[in-house]
């Protein structure tokens, strides 16, 4: 199996993400499981599909506070045995998080800027004027720095934060990815499958094209196979 596709399981609770996870079966094996289902029974699925199906497990809780209280929750999840945690991509943060995580095997991402962003929001949200793609790369860079595994980011700076050099050897995860034809939903910094792979990043996520469709395997191997060989 392609862990490059990880499919969001954007659904409200356990039994929804398990009776969908069974329709997808081995075509996908990397799930994201984010906030909405935080109180859904979201970690015991994590847990489920990690221990008794053998996926890989991104967890976006996307976790911001101040440094002790990230410290303790990333230690925390680090018990469960999971790949991915994402928190914000602050300096402090992800410092706080990488000590959490300690000699686990758990991924530390930041988040850059929200994929659902643009300059308006932006401004709105009284964040730094400039170039949205300027900003992420600033906030990449940082992070990185600062110890985060890797970042998530709209494709279309992936070829940039590529290119940094704090991002050797590190993880670049791309939401915002919508194949030809499929509606943008909430997200507005969107580039195709292909494009985000070949633009550098290691993993994309995809979740109502896969989720929503009549058939959610099929969708996804689709997916898979419009991706880039492996180098």
């Amino acid at each position: 199996m392609d862990d490059r596709l990880i499919v969001a399981l954007d659904v409200p609770n356990v039994l929804q993400g398990l009776e969908l996870a069974g329709r997808i079966g081995d075509a996908v094996s990397f799930y994201k499981i984010g906030l909405g289902m935080l109180t859904g029974g979201g970690l015991a699925l994590a847990n489920e599909l990690k221990q008794d199906h053998g996926k890989r497990i991104f967890l976006d809780m996307k976790f911001f506070d101040i440094g002790a209280t990230v410290e303790t929750a990333v230690r925390g999840i680090a018990a469960y045995d999971l790949d991915f945690l994402t928190v914000h991509g602050d300096p402090q943060v992800v410092r706080a998080a990488r000590e959490g995580a300690g000699g686990s095997g758990l991924k530390i991402l930041a988040v850059t800027v929200l994929t659902s962003l643009d300059r308006a929001d932006l401004d709105a949200n009284m964040i730094v004027p400039g170039d949205i793609a300027q900003i992420t790369l600033e906030r990449a860079a940082r992070a990185l720095a600062a110890g985060a595994d890797g970042v998530i980011a709209s494709p279309l700076e992936a070829a940039m934060i590529r290119a940094l050099p704090e991002a050797a050897g590190k993880l670049i995860v791309t939401p915002g990815v919508r194949s030809e034809g499929t509606a943008s939903g909430d997200q507005k910094r969107i580039a195709t499958p292909a494009r985000a792979i070949a633009d550098g990043a290691d993993h994309i996520v995809v979740g109502r094209p896969v989720w929503q469709a009549a058939d959610p395997a099929a969708a996804a191997r689709a997916i898979i196979a419009s991706l880039p060989a492996r180098d």
